[in-house]
């Protein structure tokens, strides 16, 4: 166990930008610097393993200081557009300055990055001017997703998150699942379905399983105003510990779509009426039971939808193993 694993475990809080429980130890931002009796300057806690006797300050003048310098860093070459930024209230960076006193950099005269914001996929832009490389969207995407799309490109004050050649994400390996998107601390990567739908403190967060296929992710729902805005996984919960694919992620929006049916139809001929569900209802009943007294119940077989909700996919197994009594039903994305 590192410093910070065992600082947590005892509910010791250290502050941390890069770092991640999922990912491995990695060390950039160094704002989790503390102080262990012995050592000639503040270390890393991320890194540093723990060791018995060992004498930790976490919360010194020195450490203070430090932690703020590195605040105001990382700040000198950041955009000052908390009051539009999508991240405004969820953002870590924003949070520490809060913390550490960091209200105005002392380095007025850094440079900043003018990087054209990267708008080259369907779900999710990412704008690098606000990145602080701390190594979290690509650590995710190598050491979680497997799929190391994403690394730094370039040296020094020029270093960018990039892919191969600097190539759009639909030209990459990317499979767009949004799990680098999850793991941002800052504004750097933004789900364009949740741009400017709230923010973070107006939304309510609903935990569900995923129904798109058997696996059983865990997600967030972040709802405001009885509307979906975004969707998160649930980290340290199982199956996925957070991860989620593409679908589970950004594939939402169709509960709002317009051409949805909202009232049942009924075939007469070559076309559709409109009918009541007490009518469609009835017929369909009145259907199954002519087919399952002359042909058996084995004569009837349903597909569960995997964008109806959880309850309809279990009300709908149960209707046929205990009503129709017969095994007979699928799910369009069982695994």
């Amino acid at each position: 166990m590192t410093i910070l694993d065992v600082a947590r475990k005892n509910g010791v809080r250290i502050p941390t930008l890069c770092h991640e429980s999922a990912l491995e130890p990695y060390g950039a931002c160094r704002i989790c610097v503390v102080e262990v009796e012995g050592a000639r300057a503040p270390v890393a806690s991320c890194c540093v393993p723990a060791a018995q006797g060992m004498a930790v300050r976490t919360e010194t003048p020195r450490i203070q200081r430090a932690r703020r310098a590195i605040i105001e860093l990382l700040l000198s070459d950041h955009p000052e557009d908390c009051l539009s930024c999508e991240k405004a209230g969820a953002c870590s960076l924003q949070e520490y300055a809060y913390e550490f006193g960091a209200r105005k950099s002392r380095y007025p005269s850094a440079e900043k990055h003018n990087y054209a914001a990267l708008d080259d996929n369907p779900f999710y832009v990412r704008d690098y001017n606000k990145c602080i490389l701390c190594g979290r969207c690509v650590r995710t995407c190598a050491e979680v997703q497997g799929d190391c799309v994403i690394d730094f490109a370039h040296r020094g004050y020029d270093t960018a998150v990039s892919t191969p050649i600097n190539r759009g994400l639909i030209e990459s390996q990317c499979v767009l699942c949004g799990n680098c998107v999850q793991s941002c601390p800052v504004g750097a990567l933004t789900e364009k379905k949740s741009i400017r739908m709230g923010r973070s403190w107006e939304m309510e967060k609903v935990r569900t399983t995923c129904p798109y296929c058997g696996v059983g992710c865990q997600q967030w729902l972040h709802v405001k105003d009885g509307k979906i805005v975004k969707v998160t996984g649930v980290k340290n919960a199982e199956p996925n510990r957070g991860r989620l694919c593409v679908k589970g992620r950004f594939g939402y929006d169709f509960i709002y779509s317009e051409e949805r049916l909202k009232t049942p139809l009924i075939r007469e001929g070559d076309a559709f009426r409109e009918a009541t569900w007490d009518e469609a209802l009835d017929l369909t009943a009145d259907k199954i039971k002519e087919i399952i007294k002359k042909h058996g119940p084995d004569a009837v077989a349903g597909v569960s939808c995997a964008r109806s909700i959880n309850e309809d996919s279990y009300n709908m197994q149960k209707l046929f193993r205990s009503v129709f009594k017969t095994n007979n039903i699928d799910h369009c994305a069982r695994v």
